[in-house]
């Protein structure tokens, strides 16, 4: 009879254990942020993100992921897959409205607006290449395709009259693969799409006199007239060694985009643990990238999508929104 009641005493403890093991699991929130590919400011500032998002919030946990970047995570959020990804604001634009290079609406919210980023036209001194009309028959490379960047950079080239397969020798490189083939001279120029200074074009200009070409004023507003979420964007001379000059660029803005279908609290706690963990603390972003300044929420409002409420209602506590 004792042995009886000991054994039901300790299965019972033993189903009490497996509860609080099984409920602990259940009040955990595992979370994936779909970034970019190394080279540009997504890779090191969604890994930094997602660490402040693990150590600073209780419960959650967080893995970044390398990816094609913006095309590739607006289908990943917009299905589900992650729960949140950066994109260039063009590209999320683009998806929620249905618009290509997507085949559907996707259903996905700004959590905030992180920054923009400037297209870089980059080439060689030797190349000879000024400006974009000297690319006619060069090797160029417009990055992986899917991505943001190399979206905007056909915009760019058929909006200056090129026909891409007739008038150039197009290339879809990633950001490292086009450092390493254009110090080869395996392709004349590339187009990089990242907040400046880009450890890929200080990569090349480590080693090569580097050229960043401008766009025409005409240009640009050319392509505004059509593609209104774009913005002009100027590199400032002496950014790059040896790019002593100002270099007019178009840009996008780089917005963290979310499901709609994700739980206000959750994004509420997201966006405060990023926001106060800008400049200070263990895990500042400050300290993984330098564009992780621009992190305000000032700038955070200003999206082309519309904000997640959860996001909303931390804005309007900061006061960026009324």
């Amino acid at each position: 009879m004792k042995r009886s009641k000991i054994s039901l005493l300790a299965i019972g403890l033993v189903l009490c254990l497996g509860f609080a093991v099984q409920a602990s699991a259940a009040d955990k929130i595992f979370l994936t942020l779909a970034s970019g590919s190394p080279g540009g400011a997504y890779y090191p500032l969604g890994g930094g993100m997602s660490v402040v998002i693990q150590k600073t919030v209780e419960g959650f946990r967080c893995a970044s992921e390398s990816t094609g970047a913006s095309v590739e995570n607006s289908r990943l959020v917009g299905n589900g897959d992650s729960d949140m990804g950066m994109v260039m604001g063009s590209v999320g634009y683009n998806a929620a409205e249905g618009k290509k290079p997507f085949e559907k609406k996707y259903d996905i919210v700004s959590l905030f607006q992180m920054y923009p980023a400037p297209q870089h036209l980059v080439t060689t001194a030797q190349s000879g290449i000024k400006k974009i009309a000297d690319l006619k028959g060069k090797r160029v490379s417009i990055d992986v395709p899917g991505s943001g960047c190399s979206t905007m950079s056909k915009i760019i080239l058929e909006e200056a009259g090129f026909n891409l397969e007739k008038d150039l020798k197009i290339a879809n490189l990633s950001q490292t693969e086009s450092v390493q083939a254009l110090k080869d001279g395996v392709i004349d120029a590339t187009f990089f799409n990242f907040a400046y200074p880009g450890s890929a074009v200080m990569d090349l200009a480590a080693t090569r006199d580097i050229v960043l070409v401008p766009i025409e004023q005409k240009l640009a507003d050319q392509i505004l007239k059509k593609y209104p979420y774009y913005v002009k964007i100027v590199i400032p001379g002496k950014t790059y060694a040896k790019v002593d000059y100002d270099v007019l660029c178009l840009g996008d803005s780089n917005v963290m985009v979310a499901n709609k279908k994700m739980k206000d609290d959750v994004a509420y706690k997201i966006v405060k643990a990023i926001y106060t963990n800008v400049n200070g603390g263990q895990w500042a972003l400050k300290n993984v990238h330098p564009i992780a300044s621009q992190l305000t929420p000032q700038n955070a409002v200003n999206s082309p999508l519309p904000l997640h409420p959860g996001a909303a209602k931390y804005f309007k506590e900061v006061g960026a929104l009324k």
